[in-house]
């Protein structure tokens, strides 16, 4: 879901207001490479590597998640794909959600996909309008809940304890940044072996990601018939 030209800007201006905590300088490179490794396909060198940047409470990346796990699916392990919150700030909750995410692959890193996939299915219940009159503690506590059932039993003091904890905040802050420094403006985007593709902001299917995919597995099968004719 795109927002014109403004959110752009937005993003421009914030990376611009947080220059000195992006600064090198500054040590504000974080400990690990941002994101959600889908599934147990290793990166190799020949893996084609898949990033999505995806809203937990934006419906097109709601709707881009089924026919990308369906491509991954029937191209594994050529695929690596990684997946990146991108907490739109048009979409109220969807800081607290994605920061969720965060706190669950914290406790438990097989819940991270589960738990999105809670939030895809209850989206409506976390758009602007339905939780306009609540507090953001009452929104805090029922996405807690949710999420304890992604987690596992006894989770939920635990979760509760993971929005307290300063280092969940920091951790998506810093998908929202990084976000911002590869351009990303809307949900969902996706960047395939590091180029972006078209139609950002739109939600892709099955059809249009074997039509991506599928040629570059052709090419990689035709290089290596050349290297071995070669030998």
């Amino acid at each position: 879901m795109g927002f014109g030209i403004f959110f752009p800007l937005f993003c421009c201006a914030f990376i611009l207001f947080f220059s000195s905590e992006l600064s090198p300088v500054n040590s504000s490179i974080p400990g690990k490479f941002d994101g959600f490794i889908y599934g147990n396909n290793p990166a190799r060198e020949d893996s084609i590597i898949v990033e999505a940047f995806m809203d937990p409470i934006c419906s097109d990346s709601r709707d881009s998640w089924e026919p990308l796990k369906l491509a991954f699916e029937h191209y594994s392990p050529s695929i690596f794909l990684m997946v990146h919150p991108f907490p739109l700030p048009y979409h109220d909750n969807a800081y607290v959600a994605s920061r969720a995410l965060h706190i669950a692959n914290q406790l438990n890193s097989s819940s991270t996909f589960p738990l999105l996939e809670l939030f895809f299915k209850y989206q409506g219940n976390y758009y602007n309008t339905p939780t306009e009159d609540l507090s953001r503690s009452s929104i805090v506590s029922d996405i807690a809940i949710l999420a304890a059932n992604a987690v596992g039993d006894n989770s939920l003091s635990a979760f509760k304890n993971g929005f307290q904890d300063p280092n969940t905040d920091t951790m998506t802050r810093t998908s929202f940044k990084y976000g911002c420094s590869r351009g990303v403006s809307g949900a969902p985007y996706f960047f395939v072996n590091g180029f972006l593709l078209p139609d950002a902001g739109s939600a892709l299917s099955y059809t249009q990601w074997t039509a991506i995919i599928q040629p570059l597995l052709s090419q990689q099968i035709a290089a290596d018939h050349l290297l071995a004719s070669d030998l």
